[in-house]
């Protein structure tokens, strides 16, 4: 998997780059992801154009700041399909992906706004491709209704998250609306 994007190499640069995260990932939490970049350059102690060096659009630093959750769960989607049938694997993954979702403020936006983007980018490419495998597998077994697509399942599932990510109970909430759309996914006999 390609990291997104590159650490810089000079020393200055790499102390900007990860005062940029560390201030990012706290304004997100906080404010979630439409927070100004400006302010996301003042509390990191570093200029506007810094910031867009380094990140040149706010999706690249959303990439960047839920870099470890979106590899995180495409390392999950991998597992998963070796360790479980095709539909169990599938519905595990996505509890996983709602509940980071939902537990992770921004998270859930960042790839919304990903899906939903012509624009390749490394989360995008391998998101979809978790997705895809599990619910191809999925279909090809009949346990899954044919003619949904991954990037149409990542939108409904994500917007479970979304939906949820503010809710005190946020993971039951989010585990019921999941149930209900799996439901709805299954090949009825």
């Amino acid at each position: 998997m390609t990291p997104a994007p590159s650490r810089p190499a000079r020393a200055d640069a790499l102390r900007n780059y990860e005062r940029l995260i560390t201030a990012a990932t706290n304004a997100f939490a906080e404010h979630g992801p439409q927070v100004p970049l400006d302010d996301i350059a003042r509390a990191a102690g570093v200029g506007n154009a810094t910031l867009y060096r380094h990140f040149p659009t706010r999706q690249a630093l959303l990439e960047a700041v839920h870099h470890d959750h979106i590899e995180a769960l495409v390392h999950r989607a991998g597992d998963l399909a070796t360790a479980h049938a095709p539909a169990e694997a599938l519905r595990l993954w996505l509890d996983t992906v709602v509940a980071q979702g939902s537990a992770t403020r921004g998270l859930a936006a960042s790839l919304l706004a990903v899906i939903g983007t012509s624009t390749e980018s490394w989360c995008r490419k391998e998101i979809f491709a978790a997705a895809t495998g599990l619910l191809q597998r999925a279909q090809d077994a009949g346990e899954i209704r044919s003619g949904l697509t991954a990037p149409q399942l990542l939108k409904l599932v994500n917007a479970i998250a979304l939906a949820t990510e503010g809710d005190p109970d946020r993971t039951q909430q989010a585990h019921t609306l999941l149930d209900f759309l799996f439901d709805g996914l299954r090949v009825q006999a």
